[in-house]
């Protein structure tokens, strides 16, 4: 009996003594990323709509290139003189073609209607901006692009277009 009696003393002892704790350990670790410099473009085209020669002032229009850089990031934005021109870097002859062999010249300014034009730098024209760079900041920052046509061009009637290729130099 009096083994009985030790066998439910040392259980009942088991049964109201608090569990041992539990055994933890702990470590740690990196998280780490690179993030080089990177600029995204988005355009809005020139659409000077309705063009009347018999106009005696010129047809203004404007546009946009908007340029998103991460934050710290310098950039400055080129353009060249369009697929009609005669030649990338031909800006005095910038011109919308239509039916085959029709042009009506054009320009692009980077600071008004009839200011400086536009362009990659050479042959008269400025990058965007003339000097230094612009800083990017992570959000979008938008550029006026300044499109006019000058008065007295009696060319034929149609649809001119042309293609102006945007170029963003960053580091």
């Amino acid at each position: 009996m009096h083994s009985a009696i030790r066998f439910f003393g040392v259980f009942a002892v088991c049964l109201l003594a608090p569990p041992a704790p539990a055994a933890t350990t702990g470590g740690s670790f990196n998280v780490t990323a690179n993030v080089g410099a990177t600029c995204t473009v988005v355009t809005t085209g020139v659409a000077f709509g309705t063009y009347n020669p018999a106009s005696s002032t010129p047809t203004n229009a404007s546009g946009a290139v908007t340029v998103t850089c991460t934050s710290g990031t310098t950039y400055s934005i080129a353009l060249n003189a369009g697929a009609h021109a005669g030649g990338a870097s031909v800006f005095g002859n910038r011109r919308m073609l239509a039916n085959v062999s029709d042009f009506l010249p054009y320009q692009i300014y980077l600071d008004s209607f009839g200011g400086t034009v536009w362009g990659d730098g050479t042959n008269s024209s400025s990058v965007n901006p003339t000097a230094g760079t612009f800083t990017g900041t992570g959000v979008g920052l938008a550029h006026t692009v300044y499109g006019q046509i000058t008065a007295g061009n009696y060319v034929a009637s149609g649809s001119y277009s042309d293609t102006i290729n945007v170029t963003v130099t960053y580091n």
